[in-house]
């Protein structure tokens, strides 16, 4: 058993004057530094003089006065001492060296620096005149990485190491904002600890942690690193229960394999389900870095559709990778990779959340007036009713463009060319290519106007086939060869009004563009990249409204709208409101309900409002041009600090089109969070998604009453300096083959600068 503790031990209660430490990232380093000492202001009569210097440099050292006694061959330095040698130092308010023992005896206010940036404080330390440290009383030694070692004694051994009575360690800080002592919320005590400065490691024997006072598990073989590098060895366990898996438990290995890089080896434990391992390998490389996850079971599993589990059991896992390598300032690669053994196996195992993973490889050219990029695409869906054969893979996308200057008209030209190719297992296949020019010329009129002009001429392939497999016939094309040409001319014109409003300063920009196509046969073309049409703020004053390249607006329209901005001490406020009328009453290829089918468009806005830093508002909305019905209504609020907070999200789109194309079905759901911080450390936060949409909006939502919620989650959480502690209930309302619907419980504990998490 460890003897009673000392006051100051047990709670770090040192002097507030004495002890007070200004840098959380701080450690002990014991030297060991011959060389020859410099008295700066003694006579040469009575300057020290150390033989046996090594490489390492000489050693000097300045003080208020120097004194030397001849009859006991002691020389004092006294008054704000300090030595120093290279990146290393140490300030004391006391230092005698005895020439005839070879001693040095450091007293009062001693903080001793090592090159590492650690430092050791103490009241007395006895070093050699090789500068190898000897015993001292009293010490608090703060790591570089920010945790601090206490002990009564300390002394060195025959082997070079620090050997350490009656320790306590912990990485919380040991001062409050006024620089007295207060109590960590946990420590380690240890009967003995040895510091060893070759390999800069701190062992403990005998460890046990406390927290909040309370003495829980021992920590057997705990040993952390003074330079701040991972240590090799267990991560606190994870402890979950959830309606799908039952009890999980979770602990991982942490093994560095080099300093540039390493491998965490977890396995998983459950009640209602097989074992799991996975595993995370991570490197640095001279050219840039990247990382594999793998996570690898055998068991059963509910097929979607299905109430029963199957009896046969197979092999389920996950694999992850992802980096990127900067060959040289232009030439980079990024790379990611995302491959799942079945569409419920992210979601059961509380993985990940998404729906579908995406795998991609790129590769980049980037200069001052160039940009080259190839690149593939492909995805693997866990959407429930998808097939994957319907899902693309794109290989190869070839984009380039090239910068230029006008040498007649002046402004810029940009040529352009791109390629891509289309691939489906069990649908349709499409390649295509275009090559582009573009010129854009900026001019400012004498009253103030920004006139912008923009011509672009486009020249495009398609080869398609299998297009009956597509469902959407506005999708298909037609099959074989089509070509066609494109060309655009723009005029976007902005006025900027300034003056004072409200006690602030505003900004009143009427906004007019013309935009002119001849007329395009666009569905005999494929469409692969531009069907999520949908009338925005953000694209309201684009060259062209689709997303992608594979449809293009065609005609003569006329934008028009308004942008607003004001702004006074702590206020800010952003408004824009558009509308877009079209010369031609002929149908056009977008679908009935994104707000662009008719000659007038619908009303488009958005509305920002932002006080301090305390509520962010954000609405976007979308105005029927006939009735002023809403089509689109979406906001984001958050009102509150960092500590304190409320979040809340809505969406609702009632546009009313066919359900036959499946990418603009509307929708409507409500997000909401927020956390409340109490008694300085602790917070309960809370966070829900709830689906509204009713067959009134999906009518293919069977089923749906317009209130479901989909996922709730509510907690308590400790976080201060040094320790993450929450609990959390989670539950999840939809259930997907073996991914239950039900509560989900989790504990999560993490202690900074242990080598932890």
């Amino acid at each position: 058993m460890l003897p009673p503790a000392q006051p100051w031990l047990h709670s770090f209660d040192l002097p507030c004057r004495t002890w007070r430490l200004n840098a959380a990232a701080m450690a002990l380093t014991l030297l060991a530094l011959p060389g020859q000492a410099r008295a700066q202001d003694a006579p040469d009569a009575v300057q020290p003089a150390v033989t046996g210097a090594t490489n390492d440099g000489p050693i000097g050292f300045e003080a208020d006065g120097v004194s030397y006694d001849s009859n006991g061959d002691t020389v004092t330095a006294f008054g704000n001492v300090i030595l120093r040698r290279g990146d290393q130092s140490m300030r004391a308010d006391q230092v005698v060296w005895n020439r005839s023992t070879g001693k040095i005896l450091a007293t009062g206010n001693i903080r001793f620096v090592d090159p590492d940036g650690n430092q050791l404080f103490s009241e007395s330390l006895e070093l050699t005149d090789e500068f190898k440290t000897g015993a001292m009383d009293n010490m608090l030694l703060a790591l570089r990485e920010g945790g601090r070692l206490a002990a009564l004694k300390g002394e060195r051994g025959e082997d070079g190491r620090i050997y350490l009575t009656n320790a306590a360690y912990s990485a919380c800080a040991v001062e409050d904002s006024d620089g007295c002592p207060k109590n960590p919320s946990w420590r380690i005590t240890s009967q003995r600890v040895i510091y060893d400065p070759e390999k800069k490691q701190v062992r403990f024997t005998g460890a046990r942690l406390e927290l909040f006072g309370a003495k829980l598990l021992p920590l057997p073989g705990l040993v952390l690193a003074t330079d701040g590098r991972p240590i090799n060895g267990l991560l606190i366990p994870d402890v979950r229960y959830s309606s799908s898996n039952g009890i999980e438990l979770v602990n991982t290995w942490y093994q560095r394999l080099a300093p540039d890089k390493d491998l965490a080896l977890s396995g998983y434990v459950y009640t209602k389900a097989a074992p799991m391992l996975s595993g995370t390998y991570r490197q640095l490389a001279s050219k840039g870095a990247f990382q594999i996850t793998g996570y690898a079971t055998y068991g059963s599993r509910i097929p979607i559709g299905s109430a029963l589990p199957t009896s046969q059991k197979d092999f389920r896992g996950y694999f992850s990778a992802n980096g990127k390598f900067q060959f040289d300032p232009n030439w980079s690669l990024t790379f990611s990779g995302r491959v799942a053994s079945d569409r419920t196996f992210l979601r059961r195992y509380d993985i990940s959340r998404d729906d579908r993973l995406r795998s991609m490889i790129d590769l980049e050219h980037i200069d001052a007036n160039s940009y080259l990029s190839l690149a593939g695409w492909a995805t693997q869906t866990l959407r429930v009713g998808d097939s994957q054969g319907q899902v693309p893979v794109a290989l190869p996308v070839l984009d380039y463009r090239r910068r230029l200057a006008d040498p007649v008209l002046g402004g810029k030209v940009e040529l352009q060319l791109n390629s891509l190719a289309i691939t489906r297992t069990s649908g349709q296949d499409t390649q295509r290519a275009f090559a582009s020019a573009r010129w854009d010329m900026r001019k400012l009129t004498p009253w103030g106007q920004e006139v912008t002009f923009t011509a672009l001429a486009r020249g495009d392939v398609y080869h398609t086939d299998e297009t009956g497999l597509t469902s959407t016939a506005i999708y298909r094309g037609n099959p074989g060869w089509e070509a066609r040409g494109i060309a655009t001319a723009a005029m976007d014109v902005k006025w900027p009004l300034t003056g004072a409003f409200l006690g602030g300063n505003q900004v009143l920009t009427p906004r007019f563009q013309v935009v002119a196509s001849p007329a395009l046969a666009n569905l005999s073309v494929p469409n692969e990249d531009a069907r999520a049409i949908d009338l925005e703020d953000s694209n309201l004053f684009a060259l062209n409204r689709f997303p992608g390249y594979d449809r293009v607006e065609d005609g003569v329209r006329f934008t028009y709208g308004l942008d607003w901005f004001w702004e006074r001490p702590d206020w800010r406020i952003n408004a824009t409101i558009g509308q877009t009328y079209r010369l031609t009453s002929r149908p056009t290829l977008f679908p009935d309900g994104t707000g662009l089918s008719n000659r007038v468009s619908d009303v488009v806005g958005r509305t920002e409002i932002r006080f301090k830093d305390f509520v962010k508002f954000t609405h976007r909305y979308r105005l029927d041009k006939d009735n002023l019905a809403v089509r689109r209504n979406e906001f984001d609020a958050t009102v509150g600090t960092s500590r304190t907070y409320a979040e809340v999200g809505y969406l609702r789109l009632n546009r009313n089109i066919s359900s036959a194309i499946e990418d603009l079905r509307d929708r409507e759901e409500v997000r909401f969070a927020g956390r409340v911080g109490f008694a300085r450390y602790w917070s309960i936060f809370g966070s829900g998604v709830v689906d509204l949409t009713s067959t009134n909006e999906d009518p293919t939502a069977v089923g749906a009453d317009g209130f479901q919620p989909v996922r709730t989650r509510l907690g308590v959480a400790y976080q201060d300096d040094c320790i993450d502690l929450d609990f959390t209930w989670r539950r999840d309302y939809v259930a997907t083959g073996d991914a239950r619907k039900g509560n989900t419980f989790e504990v999560h504990f993490a202690l900074r600068n242990l080598g932890f998490r």
